[in-house]
């Protein structure tokens, strides 16, 4: 089933004319063998320059944003736009200039062996976060590890790392990323791996959606502008066709929906089926790509407290109404065994947390259109939490869904908005319930980017639910798997994986091809599985239930950017105070 396609919004920012487009690419094509000739000295230096840069234009980065979403400054979401915005920005950069000291200095990015292990199918798992104190005390029991794709071992894991600065090209490649609309860091995080992992100069088009961001952008990254390797320009879909056909573009990355990225590969209309079934497609330069998910969250039955109810509630509210649902991973399909006793004081709670949280302007293109298509298909299972109005789009539950049905919209189409569907297996146990919850998840459910899948500590320790984790984290095909936890974090976190799970074929994109962030440098990487404990303490910053999650963020965004003890205690006071 195709995803929907997005309308064009309006734009504030004159289009680059076709003109201007050719000078940009001409430059970039002329100062490309310099930047992948630098040393890595050179390299480090202007990372250390673009973190400066990014935290100088922070303030008012962040004030636009809250203008275009209609957020409130002072206000709970204002916490999202400082932690998708510049921390996330500056994190990547400083884990990148850690990771190219490590290869100028031991050939590859370090993981020490007491941070790598075998499963017992031999394929090997890096532990990559914490990878720093500070971290261990900001993210308190959080883990992170990377599984490799099968041939890859301990021995010769630093042979599949930096592969760009093992058999550097001297002659350099001129990228053109195609920046999503929605969350303001992934333009910025995704010409920063064209630069420093792939040895690229890099064409940033801004999506029309957030183009109000690219003079930030620009200005952050004026270093590598000055030099002849950073250009960012605007436009629509026209601009978009023109790059990705211009024969000075060489390679190409888009974070979008799997609709734009085959119009780019394989055409349009009758075109696009024609060239699919021939297996011929339109464009035959190497593309990477991003293209979301019906992310599934996975709640294996088990004995919870109320306080764990609660918490989890806001847990699965967090993942929904952040950016107002417009995320690629926001929580879209609840998977819950059919027989679980707190099962309905559960949604119930899910659901009125919602109705308590305030909607949010529907600033993304289309989402009324989207949403309305959803509601229409279960009108009598949707509930919709809050207000409805030409600017909103209520919070919206649906119910009722049938596992068994091939063609369940719920299951096949991203609505890329706030809604939240709702499915039950039947099984006799938890055991019973994550072997089919798997199994589900990866056939019935459309897109591998990520999940989410929620066990309390009782139920995990069991041995039979605990084998039946360990199968499932082997057995989904998920680029991205968080246990306890949104899994956003394997975003953010910058030294995990960000990526589709390796396999589609152009053809039947889903996903994507190929990964970001991942600032060790993997050449091979299969998952990134998050862990976290079942309930954390203080509630994380990102909850909208969080007092104070909007101090949080903007003091983490600092910190990332210079770290040091004297900056724990105000994020720490602030923190506690949820």
């Amino acid at each position: 089933m195709p995803s929907f396609a997005i309308p064009a919004p309006d734009a504030s920012i004159p289009a680059t004319a076709p003109a201007k487009l050719d000078q940009a690419i001409d430059k970039l094509q002329r100062h490309k063998g310099a930047f992948a000739r630098l040393s890595l000295d050179r390299r480090i230096s202007l990372l250390d320059g673009l973190a400066d840069g990014v935290m100088k234009v922070a303030e008012e980065w962040v004030k636009a944003a809250l203008g275009a979403k209609g957020i409130h400054p002072g206000s709970g979401p204002e916490g999202e736009e400082w932690l998708a915005g510049p921390m996330a920005t500056v994190r990547n950069i400083r884990f990148l200039q850690k990771s190219l000291a490590e290869v100028r200095d031991h050939g590859a990015p370090l993981l020490p062996s007491a941070r790598l292990s075998t499963r017992s199918d031999g394929r090997l798992v890096a532990r990559v976060f914490p990878d720093r104190l500070w971290d261990q005390l900001l993210y308190s029991g959080i883990t992170g590890d990377v599984w490799m794709q099968p041939g890859v071992t301990a021995q010769n894991l630093p042979s599949h790392q930096a592969s760009a600065y093992r058999d550097q090209d001297s002659t350099g490649k001129v990228s053109l990323v195609l920046g999503a609309g929605n969350v303001a860091s992934i333009g910025p995080m995704d010409a920063l791996y064209k630069f420093f992992v792939e040895n690229q100069v890099v064409l940033l088009k801004m999506n029309p959606v957030n183009e109000y961001l690219g003079p930030f952008i620009l200005q952050a990254f004026g270093q590598l502008a000055e030099e002849g390797w950073f250009e960012v320009v605007y436009g629509g879909a026209e601009v978009g066709a023109y790059l990705v056909a211009h024969p000075g573009i060489e390679e190409i990355h888009i974070t979008g929906s799997d609709a734009t990225h085959d119009a780019i590969v394989w055409g349009t209309g009758k075109e696009q089926a024609e060239r699919k079934a021939a297996r011929t497609p339109k464009l035959e330069k190497r593309i990477s790509s991003e293209l979301g998910n019906v992310t599934p969250v996975v709640i294996v039955p088990g004995e919870w407290s109320e306080k764990e109810l609660q918490y989890q509630a806001e847990n699965i509210v967090s993942m929904v109404v952040n950016n107002a649902s417009f995320n690629c991973n926001a929580a879209k399909l609840l998977v819950l065994a059919e027989g679980w006793d707190q099962r309905e004081v559960f949604t119930e709670r899910i659901r009125s947390l919602l109705s308590d949280i305030p909607t949010r302007k529907a600033y993304y293109p289309g989402a009324r259109s989207r949403w309305q298509e959803f509601v229409e298909a279960h009108r009598d299972h949707a509930t919709l939490l809050g207000t409805d109005d030409n600017e909103n789009v209520p919070w919206t539950y649906i119910s009722g869904l049938d596992a068994n049905d091939p063609d369940e919209i719920c299951f096949r189409q991203e609505p890329f908005c706030g809604l939240l569907h709702e499915v039950t297996l039947p099984s006799a146990t938890a055991a019973d319930f994550l072997d089919s919850a798997a199994a589900f998840c990866n056939e019935r459910v459309w897109g591998s980017l990520a999940i989410s899948l929620l066990i309390d500590p009782r139920t995990r320790k069991t041995a039979e639910a605990g084998a039946a984790l360990d199968r499932a984290l082997d057995q989904l095909r998920y680029g991205s798997i968080a246990i306890n936890t949104w899994a956003a974090l394997a975003y953010a976190l910058c030294s995990t994986t960000w990526g589709a799970h390796p396999g589609h074929p152009l053809d039947d994109i889903q996903s994507g091809q190929g990964v970001v962030h991942n600032t060790y440098l993997f050449d091979k990487p299969q998952k990134t599985i998050i862990d976290a404990p079942f309930r954390i303490v203080p509630k994380p910053p990102w909850f909208p239930t969080h007092a104070r999650g909007h101090r949080v963020a903007r003091k983490i965004a600092y910190f990332e950017a210079e770290p040091g003890w004297s900056r724990l205690p105000g994020i720490i006071f602030d923190a506690a105070r949820s």
